[in-house]
């Protein structure tokens, strides 16, 4: 039996976006081990031309969010991309994870060959791609991409993350 679009999204999506979760307590716990303001990570970059953690956090959010949206054919809810604490991009993930868990997985169940049209860079562009396609080569690579770009910023600035905090499962805040 072939899996469906629902499992194959929004499991993952939730994953994903709780062990970010869990690697965000973790640096805020070891911040205040090592006794210095955790929210200086927040602004964390592994290269002068990257983005930030704040963004990495609200870009992984917002992949997994609006991908479900777009794929059910829902309206996604905006967050004002404000975030400068540790605790308030938690929230960010709390509340993303909060709106996932009211997506009816028979939105996104179906979606294979539906158009999604989305939008690339910040030039207005924008790109369509079917349903199925656009899971799988767009949506689930963005996200961890940014997870993963999260979890190596932390890392990177001594926090004691492994393998294991990545994988962690779903362990919701």
């Amino acid at each position: 039996m072939p899996i469906s679009m629902s499992s194959a999204s929004l499991p993952v999506f939730r994953t994903a976006l709780s062990n970010l979760y869990h690697c965000l307590v973790k640096a805020d716990a070891n911040a205040v081990a090592r006794r210095f303001d955790p929210n200086v990570l927040v602004g964390a970059r592994l290269a002068p031309d990257m983005l930030p953690l704040a963004s990495q956090v609200r870009i992984a959010c917002d992949a997994a969010k609006y991908a479900a949206a777009r794929l059910g054919g829902l309206s996604a809810p905006r967050h004002e991309d404000n975030e400068t604490t540790l605790d308030q991009l938690k929230a960010r993930i709390a509340s993303t994870l909060d709106w996932l868990s009211t997506v009816p997985p028979e939105a996104i169940d179906g979606s294979e060959e539906r158009d999604i049209t989305f939008p690339v860079g910040r030039d207005g562009s924008t790109r369509t791609m079917k349903g199925e396609a656009y899971l799988k080569h767009w949506a689930l690579p963005n996200l961890f991409f940014h997870v993963t770009t999260a979890y190596a910023l932390l890392r990177h600035n001594g926090v004691e993350l492994g393998k294991a905090d990545y994988l962690v499962g779903d362990e919701a805040p």
